[in-house]
């Protein structure tokens, strides 16, 4: 695959796709990043990676995060100690759209 060089008008597609409205320096600016881009993919196409098995985890051992457990919570006192204006059920938050 040859490197392609995007046209103007093919930057302008894109970004009415995305719903972007651009000003002809973006376009130009645009135009040339994602060139380069497609240049780096290109690259990255061209690899020989037929013979690599595919990988469902980066790490090979696994989850390096603790086991999820229930634990106790902090008391009720403790937990509302810096709220601006607890309840006796909680906390008190302002209603939706206020």
């Amino acid at each position: 695959m040859a490197d392609v060089e995007l046209t103007p008008d093919e930057v302008r597609h894109v970004a009415a796709l995305a719903r972007l409205g651009l000003a002809d320096e973006e376009v130009e600016r645009l135009g040339r990043e994602l060139t380069s881009i497609l240049g780096h993919v290109n690259t990255i196409a061209q690899l020989p990676i037929a013979d690599v098995p595919p990988t469902k985890h980066a790490n090979p051992h696994g989850d390096a995060l603790r086991p999820d457990a229930a634990r106790p919570g902090a008391p009720r006192e403790e937990a509302l100690a810096n709220a601006p204006d607890p309840t006796p059920e909680g906390f008190r938050v302002p209603p939706i759209g206020a």
